[in-house]
């Protein structure tokens, strides 16, 4: 569901980029008064993870489309939604940055569609409820589905108010609830184990380390194994073509272009590597982040 700049305009792009600064702010500050020393290395595992997860799209039968796991869900059951929300930030920005994937000027509305919506609309309203009753399945795939719906209708929603959508916008919206609706089902299961598993290990340091390994794994050599269908974003436009037109004239447009370009150094290596390097450039950007979160908790309960 990553938007490319050439699907959204100038005015959308910044706009959603000032919403996603603002949810960061907000994020920030509400995470530092109750994010814990001790749970540095479970966030740092668990985004490294969802980053590893982004990676693997898996084919949606008799569709010709593909999806991935986002994990903004899982984040914020594990971690509480303002931390997930700053790391749904750092993958995003992550992939942004240094694969090109996503663009610079629709960072905004990516962040706002994977993010935003997930942590701070979906887990209150859906999640948490739910979890509250110990019904962590249910809260799981109706949360991962109703994150997926949401993001997908904004996505389809900024593509026509950018003015590259015309024709029958109603059937571009249609197509993204139709084909996101599968992909946030089968996320909201895989959410569900994972939910579960944790609760029932209390959080553990095998746990951690054992999610650790597995994120190296799934970045490292699973990932070259992953659908070669496009996903569901692109399909939907495949599917309404005639009514695309791509966005490209304007200096926001080159700039962003040419910035990406000099920045996306991983595109470069071997998928291999670049996938690992990935990796750990977001275990480095989350470990700066917890520890400033948890320095700030520290200063906070010292006053």
């Amino acid at each position: 569901m990553h938007l490319g700049n050439s699907i959204i305009c100038p005015v959308t792009g910044m706009t959603m980029l000032a919403a996603a600064g603002i949810g960061i702010y907000y994020a920030y500050k509400t995470a530092k008064k109750d994010f814990k020393k001790e749970n540095i290395m479970f966030a740092i595992v668990m985004t490294m993870f969802v980053f590893a997860l982004q990676m693997i799209n898996f084919a949606i039968p008799q569709t010709g489309s593909s999806g991935h796991i986002i994990g903004a869900v899982l984040l914020a059951a594990l971690l509480g939604p303002s931390c997930a929300y700053l790391a749904i930030c750092t993958i995003l920005l992550v992939q942004a940055v240094f694969f090109a994937d996503g663009g610079l000027l629709a960072l905004g509305c990516n962040i706002f569609n994977m993010g935003f919506l997930a942590c701070f609309m979906v887990y209150p309203l859906i999640y948490k409820p739910l979890a509250e009753r110990k019904r962590f399945v249910s809260a799981s795939v109706l949360a991962s589905a109703a994150a997926l719906q949401l993001g997908s209708f904004a996505a389809a929603a900024e593509g026509i108010i950018s003015g590259s959508i015309s024709g029958n916008p109603a059937n571009f919206l249609g197509l993204m609830q139709f084909i996101h609706l599968p992909i946030g089902i089968i996320e909201g299961l895989f959410t569900a184990i994972i939910v579960v598993l944790a609760n029932k290990t209390n959080f553990s340091e095998k746990l951690t380390y054992s999610i650790g390994g597995i994120s190296l794994i799934l970045a490292g050599f699973i990932a070259q194994f992953a659908s070669s269908k496009p996903d569901g974003l692109e399909w939907s436009l495949l599917n309404i073509s005639d009514s695309v037109t791509e966005l490209s004239e304007g200096m926001l447009y080159s700039i962003s272009s040419a910035l990406q370009s000099k920045l996306a150094v991983l595109q470069a290596l071997n998928p291999v590597a670049a996938n690992i390097a990935g990796i750990c450039i977001v275990a480095v950007f989350m470990m700066i982040l917890c520890k400033r979160l948890s320095y700030n908790t520290v200063k906070i309960n010292d006053k």
